[in-house]
């Protein structure tokens, strides 16, 4: 069976999308109703825009919601006869899979991420935090060093991205002091992220409560397919809760795509730009199948790779 899933922040780049909406009419389509449902030109923001100005969390979220969006109806455009049994998006990427399903609209959906953009955006201003990728540690010795830290401020477990790919959230003087810890526990790497907030941690308690003043407004239908929850990993049901409790808690992935798996969903499908879910799906399971949409390329090798399998 296949699962469908959109990537987080960190994937984007300049001139994402550029190829399919050039060659693609759904494709195109997303662009326009991401326009009109937001006033912003999408197209000119991906295609124009340096990495700098992509990196900044109001630019990446609507980009990455677009073009995610945009490569997953090329694919259905491509391949009608697709069954997908199962999504999942990682951070933001979770609105791109909420959109696919049928649970939001593609408008509704937009205007979600671009307010949910500018709350993480200013998210720093008021309790000011930051983040740190650790790789080539266990979960287990990650958690304890963050308990060791525990007097000098909040840090806690962010992202379980993948065995020996995770990232810690929280007050800066103590993701600083774990992250020495970490370094001193064995990890390979121990890299600051240059982020506005302590994303995905209690610190965004606040921005948690400004983001469901949002989502209240929302209209939230039962959707088509399943999707896998980042604060449960499990199939969501109450997802203007779920997107809530989503800010300022540890995106599951690694428990996420497990439970996909264990359900049956072996092929995944990565829709939007970059490659970075395929990368982790290799690193949890390396007997699953991956496969992407990106541009037209990607999306020929994956329609014929599907219709091979079927």
């Amino acid at each position: 069976m296949v699962a469908v899933v959109f990537p987080g922040q960190g994937s984007q780049r300049p001139k994402m999308g550029e190829d399919l909406y050039h060659k693609d009419p759904y494709a195109r389509q997303i662009f326009d109703e991401v326009e009109s449902a937001t006033g912003l030109n999408v197209a000119t923001l991906c295609f124009e825009s340096d990495e700098e100005t992509l990196r900044q969390t109001q630019n990446a979220q609507i980009a990455l919601y677009t073009c995610s969006l945009a490569a997953f109806y090329a694919l259905k455009g491509a391949f009608p006869e697709l069954k997908v049994s199962g999504m999942a998006g990682h951070s933001v990427g979770e609105y791109a899979a909420l959109a696919a399903a049928g649970v939001v609209s593609v408008e509704t959906g937009a205007k979600l991420v671009r307010r949910r953009g500018e709350i993480m955006a200013s998210a720093g201003q008021s309790r000011p935090g930051t983040m740190a990728a650790v790789l080539g540690l266990e979960r287990d010795t990650l958690e304890a060093v963050c308990q060791e830290v525990s007097g000098q401020g909040v840090c806690v477990l962010a992202n379980d991205n993948c065995p020996g790919q995770l990232v810690i959230s929280g007050d800066i003087d103590a993701v600083q002091a774990a992250s020495a810890r970490l370094t001193e526990k064995g990890a390979k790497r121990v890299m600051p992220i240059n982020v506005s907030g302590a994303f995905h941690s209690p610190l965004m308690a606040e921005p948690a409560e400004k983001m469901a003043e949002a989502l209240a407004t929302a209209k939230f239908e039962a959707g088509y397919v399943p999707v896998y929850s980042n604060v449960t990993a499990k199939p969501g049901s109450d997802w203007a809760k779920l997107l809530e409790e989503q800010l300022k808690s540890p995106v599951r992935w690694t428990e996420s795509v497990q439970a996909m798996l264990a359900d049956g969903l072996t092929t995944h499908i990565e829709c939007g730009s970059g490659e970075v879910l395929s990368g982790l799906l290799r690193r949890i399971d390396k007997e699953a199948v991956g496969l992407k949409v990106l541009d037209l390329a990607t999306l020929e090798a994956t329609v014929a790779a599907l219709k091979e399998s079927a």
